[in-house]
């Protein structure tokens, strides 16, 4: 492809991106060889966990043409889903705050992000493909083997926070990153400067210490990893620093200064659903397996399944002040067919103690909820 029309075709995808509702999209070269041996270590240290796919899937990661044969560039792109409201990030510290409310991150929200973003890339391929001709593609979004972060960086869409996500000046971390495998050979943008300088926010702002450097993240500490990943017991170590967080954690993204040019969902299907930014622990607990398929019906939460929700809400509810509510949601399970909800009840009952049996509504005393981090 002669670099003139390879850059005036580009400049067109920047186009039909943004009407597809991409914030940006950048071009990256495949060949990730300097950034195998970081891989390797991350996996050699077991920060991966029980993601065992992850050491499954080896150098893959790192070999683009070994995923998608022929494949000589990434066409990435980032999309908006920050909540529409300007106070969003207090709004989560509020939440946070409250012990009695469930959190849930961001992200998980709305409608399922991953089938969002990879028919909007495809829609992206299928217009490309109606001017040029056939040519090799394949859409990706959180969904294979693919280094999306490293590739993005590369693409020049933001540089790697040292929370181990993606910042963007314009839009901070909170973007969903898709991924276009492709046979053409399109010229590729440059790296943009990295502004994260001495700030180390997000590091002291993770509940459970998984942030174990900057840029080195052990998953097994990481709530968001917990609660979505982990398919056994929580550790009762951690359990408490977990504190009223269901469905991932936004810590690190909401101590962040980049992320006060976080710009607004661009698309309504990542808007809040099932009144997930403001619903009360006790009375998400009280869904049966037929209410959480249903309501959770094209959510990313319903992955997770029934009794994994389960077992992360009543470690919340173990957290959340010694109500007659709270203390009445946990009796009602104690007795869960689930011996993973049973016991993460029975620790969750154990943690509002003689309250749990003779004074539902005394309130627990014990450490104050979470203030926001300073950024300065």
């Amino acid at each position: 492809m002669e670099l003139d029309a390879g850059r005036a075709w580009v400049g067109r995808l920047r186009a039909w991106a943004r009407e597809l509702g991409f914030a940006s999209l950048g071009v990256a070269d495949v060949d990730l060889a300097d950034a195998e041996e970081g891989l390797a270590r991350w996996l050699a240290a077991g920060f991966h966990g029980e993601m065992e796919y992850m050491a499954r899937h080896g150098t893959t990661r790192a070999r683009p043409a070994e995923l998608v044969p022929g494949t000589v560039r990434a066409v990435m792109v980032a999309i908006d889903y920050a909540p529409s409201e300007p106070d969003w990030v207090e709004r989560a510290w509020a939440t946070l705050a409250d012990g009695e409310r469930a959190y849930v991150s961001r992200y998980a929200l709305g409608r399922d992000y991953h089938k969002v973003v990879r028919a909007r890339l495809a829609r992206l391929a299928e217009r490309l493909q109606a001017e040029v001709g056939p040519f090799g593609w394949r859409a990706f979004c959180d969904s294979a083997p693919v280094m999306e972060v490293e590739l993005a960086r590369r693409a020049g869409l933001g540089w790697r926070g040292k929370h181990t996500l993606l910042l963007a000046r314009d839009g901070g971390s909170m973007r969903f990153l898709g991924t276009l495998y492709t046979d053409l050979p399109l010229p590729v943008d440059a790296p943009v400067d990295e502004h994260c300088g001495r700030c180390s926010a997000c590091i002291g702002a993770c509940p459970t210490g998984a942030i174990v450097a900057p840029y080195r993240l052990d998953a097994r500490r990481c709530i968001s990893y917990l609660t979505i990943e982990a398919k056994g017991a929580i550790p009762a170590d951690l359990r408490e620093a977990i504190g009223n967080r269901i469905y991932g954690c936004d810590d690190c993204q909401l101590a962040c200064p980049w992320n006060k040019y976080a710009a607004a969902a661009a698309l309504p299907d990542f808007a809040p659903r099932e009144r997930l930014d403001a619903a009360g622990l006790a009375e998400l607990f009280g869904w049966d397996r037929e209410a959480f398929e249903r309501r959770f019906e094209g959510s990313a939460i319903r992955r997770i399944g029934h009794e994994r929700w389960s077992r992360n809400l009543a470690v919340a509810l173990g957290n959340a002040p010694t109500t007659e509510t709270v203390v009445g949601a946990l009796r009602a399970r104690e007795h869960d067919p689930s011996p993973l909800v049973a016991e993460h009840v029975r620790w969750a009952l154990a943690r509002h103690g003689q309250a749990a049996l003779s004074a539902p509504t005394t309130a627990r005393t014990g450490s104050p909820p979470p203030s926001p981090p300073s950024s300065s």
